[in-house]
């Protein structure tokens, strides 16, 4: 089972989920002494460039569509999840969930990490800050809180949870 994201809901997450920074450099004081998630394979290999190991990465293997040529080698525990484009798959949630329950771990999507942002915040523990890569603007900056957590929900609850058979419903919830 997976939650697909409807066509129409895809603009509301084109805009980013937090504060853009235009790379890692220029994040690293806000993230100094913070427990530091990340999403994509480009950030993921940026701050490992700057001395900084996220508790938990979710990496696909892809940048923007194409292989990615700088993928991060953590020597995590890592944890495979198959994620179809444009959703968040069961699947996806319980590798986030295990990951987040004995950090640290390197969570390997098969399929498109690009959702995983929404269910790590609504699983992640307040205080802790989610990165991920923002396509020509940069790297975006989610400090987990309340507000993030609302947010994050709001937009699970536009998704369509749909069985294989690809009929679903609106309004289910991780």
């Amino acid at each position: 089972m997976h939650r697909r994201l409807p066509e129409a809901e895809r603009s509301s997450l084109q805009r980013p989920f937090g504060e853009v920074f235009p790379g890692i450099r220029a994040l690293l004081p806000r993230i100094r002494g913070r427990t530091v998630y990340a999403v994509g394979d480009v950030v993921t290999y940026n701050l490992l460039k700057e001395g900084v190991v996220p508790r938990i990465a979710i990496i696909d293997g892809h940048t923007m569509r194409a292989p990615c040529t700088r993928v991060p080698d953590l020597p995590l525990r890592r944890i495979m999840a198959r994620n179809p484009a444009g959703t968040i798959s069961d699947d996806l949630v319980r590798a986030i969930r295990d990951a987040l329950a004995s950090p640290p771990a390197l969570i390997f999507v098969e399929g498109e990490e690009d959702l995983a942002v929404l269910p790590l915040v609504l699983a992640a523990p307040e205080g802790a800050v989610v990165l991920y890569g923002q396509p020509g603007e940069g790297v975006v900056l989610r400090e987990v809180d309340r507000e993030a957590k609302v947010l994050a929900a709001a937009f699970v609850d536009r998704f369509i949870h749909e069985e294989n058979t690809g009929h679903g419903r609106k309004g289910t919830t991780l």
